[in-house]
């Protein structure tokens, strides 16, 4: 499933942040969510005016928790909630679509105010790039973690659109699991 070059990726993104950098449980352990700014650096791109401080990861990990309520609502067929929550994103982070052109690229979209600051216009773009899929029929693809002890989140891609798992990790430790309980019972 595509949405669009661009949006797909920003959605693939918006899915890493998440998870990044919002605590709970990830693959059947507690997941803190802290000292991430090396994986943020690898997974973003930084400014490259100056470094990218402990505040710049602050700031995303606030707007990330945001974008995790979008996920759990969709997941809870809460899809109304989960459209209100990124218009509420959108106006927050002044998410407005730019054609912009740096670092010998070619043009490309942006989804945020040319001078915003780093936490806010990836936030846009992430909101924006949630918005598109949520403006889509398909917008059930965005998804929880089904797996006992994991909350990570992730968008669906599958042609049949049944993906319950964040991950093969999951799925193998939910299965094992099954075939271990029919073992005993058996």
């Amino acid at each position: 499933m595509n949405f669009d070059s661009h949006a797909s990726g920003i959605v693939s993104l918006a899915v890493a942040t998440v998870n990044l950098l919002t605590a709970g449980h990830a693959h059947g352990r507690e997941y803190r969510a802290e000292d991430c700014t090396g994986q943020v650096r690898s997974l973003l791109r930084p400014p490259r005016t100056r470094e990218l401080s402990e505040r710049d990861v602050d700031r995303l990990r606030d707007y990330a928790a945001k974008l995790r309520q979008v996920f759990a609502a969709v997941d809870a067929g809460r899809v109304d909630d989960a459209c209100e929550q990124t218009n509420a994103l959108l106006r927050e982070t002044h998410a407005v679509p730019v054609l912009s052109r740096h670092d010998g690229e070619p043009w490309h979209l942006h989804f945020h105010a040319p001078n915003a600051d780093w936490a806010r216009s990836w936030a846009a773009a992430m909101a924006t790039g949630l918005a598109v899929v949520l403006g889509n029929p398909i917008h059930d693809r965005l998804g929880v973690c089904t797996a006992p002890a994991c909350d990570r989140v992730f968008v669906d891609t599958s042609r049949n659109g049944t993906r319950r798992f964040c991950s093969t990790s999951c799925q193998n430790r939910v299965k094992t699991a099954t075939f271990r309980a029919r073992q005993r019972v058996g």
